[in-house]
């Protein structure tokens, strides 16, 4: 693994950075989701108008044609000039790359411009009450009615799914299947009869997710991706490139909430406490181990030509680093860090649901331990 940067992308890096600065997303909403969620909107319009939507994405998609590293260097700046994640994040990261894998022509011409506008926003719509991360296990039927399908089901921790035109949706259209077989990715259209979203009201107070309820939605044939019973492989496609692509923006996050914690540590002076030294020394190694493995995995998909099962190791030693931050916090703040309304008091409780989602901690162990490790199945 080199990190020893191009000419061309270290150019890259200078014309993004000066363009952020530019063009800074504006003072962020508090206390209103939909104001919180159309502020994030228009940051991705700003950035759409600046060409600087799906860099990665290629230039015939209307993205820049951006390397891999030069992605990579995308969301590490962003996280630097502290600006928000797009809007659309998920059909940038997940729909649209899954639609240029698996999706038709006329799929990739219909889809792939409105999710770089923000036109139409995207949502996820894979676990269930009873299934969780464990996709295979999904019960959501499909079953042929007139020239597509009918649709029914729940799904649950759908993120943006009150806001969304499309959802990714993987539904079983073989009854007499199980497990991974005779599963089908549908392109569901949210805007129809037979379609409820329902928020789910977080400890943070917010309804950042939701649970998604079918009662005969229908999809057209036209709106399937990769064939009928070909599901479990398009929805790899998904869940790799979520794991790869968020890496790089998640570990600048980290790395800036460890650095407001070590100033607070030196502020009260917990930072002399050798306890308190030895556990933020804890953190930073962590934090640089996290910025060394999103790169080596980057290095994967460079070698390779798709994500690799580390980006399941990755969300991992992220989730639970973080979760060690902010309960640190805790005691190196104290009671600010406990008030409602605050940053650590929301960083706290937001934190609980990062061991879940993306895929729980114990469905990532097995990946690691399956298919990194190369240890024998559990029976």
């Amino acid at each position: 693994m080199d990190l020893t940067f191009t000419a061309a992308e270290e150019q890259f890096r200078q014309e993004l950075r000066t363009w952020l600065a530019a063009n800074p997303p504006g003072p962020e909403p508090r206390g209103d989701e939909d104001a919180h969620y159309a502020w994030r909107r228009d940051w991705q319009r700003m950035l759409h108008a600046g060409g600087w939507t799906g860099v990665d994405w290629p230039l015939e998609y209307g993205g820049r044609g951006a390397s891999l590293t030069e992605s990579a260097i995308f969301f590490e700046e962003l996280g630097h000039a502290r600006a928000p994640l797009p809007a659309n994040a998920l059909g940038l990261l997940l729909g649209g790359p899954t639609l240029m894998s698996w999706g038709s022509e006329e799929q990739k011409e219909r889809f792939l411009a409105p999710i770089l506008s923000a036109e139409e926003i995207w949502c996820q719509g894979f676990s269930e009450p009873e299934a969780g991360s464990d996709l295979a296990a999904i019960k959501t039927r499909a079953v042929r009615g007139g020239d597509g399908w009918v649709i029914s089901g729940q799904k649950v921790w759908t993120s943006t799914a009150q806001y969304a035109k499309w959802c990714m949706l993987v539904a079983r259209t073989d009854p007499e299947s199980t497990r991974h077989k005779g599963l089908t990715y549908f392109l569901l259209d949210m805007e129809q009869e037979g379609v409820e979203v329902v928020p789910l009201r977080q400890i943070t107070g917010e309804s950042e997710f939701n649970e998604l309820f079918l009662d005969g939605a229908r999809v057209p044939d036209a709106q399937v991706v990769g064939g009928v019973g070909n599901g479990w492989m398009v929805a790899l496609t998904t869940l790799m490139n979520e794991r790869a692509g968020l890496a790089f923006f998640l570990q600048v996050q980290l790395r800036q909430q460890l650095d407001r914690l070590v100033e607070a540590a030196r502020a009260n002076g917990a930072a002399e406490e050798p306890l308190t030294r030895d556990r933020l020394a804890d953190l930073h190694l962590r934090t640089e181990l996290l910025r060394l493995m999103a790169w080596r995995g980057l290095g994967t998909i460079e070698r390779y030509g798709q994500p690799g099962p580390e980006g399941s190791l990755t969300k991992w030693l992220w989730s639970e680093t973080n979760q060690m931050l902010v309960q640190t916090a805790v005691d190196v703040v104290g009671a600010e860090a406990l008030t409602a309304g605050s940053p650590w008091s929301f960083a706290l409780l937001r934190a609980r649901g990062n061991s879940i989602e993306g895929g729980t901690t114990e469905i990532l162990k097995n990946v690691v331990s399956e298919r990194i490790l190369g240890l024998p199945r559990h029976s």
